[in-house]
């Protein structure tokens, strides 16, 4: 477990209650005060340990007193890189929505730079790395006789556009029994708000399903209820021994920090969906 900065070890504190018994619970100290204190927010001997454990707990992390992107590129953003964790499920039983949002590449792959004036942020898209993300959302709406609509931007961005859209359609062949639609991303988000029972399952992009799931959780009764798992689903390939990554998906709140006034929802619904995960890994994994 990772408890993170601001309400993240009130929230995490919660969510240890509903873990069953018998768990071996180990602590990772990482995130802000760690960095103010040190200068490292997060080292290579935490990441061996999470390697070495079957599932990561964690809360949010983040810090006004740190310059943006220390915390989240240097934890969550390597973690989810270094771990292979290249599935993010985003479950919205009140919406009856599923988002699965690619996790290791797309524009929050760190490809980039700024040279003087100009900055840029490459968005990475590869076949295979598509082609996991894309298998995984088939076999989800299969497995629940959904429908399955891949959102992404292919009037503009035209070569990521094309990628999904080819990889997408190629598979569709081999599950003929599941629909499958498209949208693009600002349809979606406006399709979301107005007519929400249009979408099963969604399957898009690291930054389309990093802001369509926000838009979900917004109306689905606030980011304090949502959660995420974010997951290298199949044992075979999996890296390291985690089978993934559990948090809430909210903030770090530090204006209510220790006030009492947390809710946290979403980090037991991460608990309780980092159990289910356990509990459906194959014997042999």
């Amino acid at each position: 477990m990772l408890p993170g900065d601001g309400i993240g070890p009130e929230v995490i504190d919660a969510a240890l209650k509903v873990l069953p018994g018998g768990l071996d619970l180990v602590h990772i100290d990482a995130g802000a005060e760690r960095w103010l204190r040190s200068g490292q927010a997060f080292g290579d001997d935490d990441l061996d340990v999470i390697k070495s454990c079957d599932a990561l707990l964690m809360g949010a992390v983040g810090d006004p007193r740190v310059p943006d992107g220390i915390l989240e590129r240097g934890i969550i953003i390597r973690l989810r890189q270094e771990l292979d964790l290249y599935v993010n499920l985003r479950p919205f039983p009140e919406l009856g929505i599923t988002i699965v949002r690619e996790n290791t590449e797309g524009p929050y792959s760190g490809v980039g730079g700024r040279d003087g004036d100009t900055a840029t942020e490459v968005n990475v898209n590869t076949v295979p790395g598509v082609r996991r993300c894309v298998r995984y959302a088939f076999e989800l709406a299969k497995e629940r006789a959904e429908r399955l609509t891949l959102v992404h931007k292919t009037n503009v961005l035209v070569h990521a556009g094309a990628l999904w859209r080819e990889v997408t359609d190629d598979m569709a062949s081999s599950f003929p029994d599941v629909p499958v639609d498209y949208a693009h991303a600002d349809a979606a988000a406006y399709h979301l708000v107005r007519e929400p029972g249009r979408y099963d399952v969604i399957v898009t992009d690291n930054l389309f399903g990093d802001l369509l799931s926000d838009l979900a959780a917004g109306l689905a009764g606030g980011l304090g209820a949502a959660a995420s798992a974010n997951l290298h689903p199949e044992p075979a390939t999996r890296p390291t021994r985690c089978l993934g990554l559990f948090e809430p998906v909210h903030g770090t709140a530090p204006d209510i920090a220790g006030k009492g006034l947390a809710d946290s929802a979403g980090a037991v619904t991460a608990a309780r969906m980092l159990v289910d995960a356990l509990e459906a890994e194959p014997a042999t994994a």
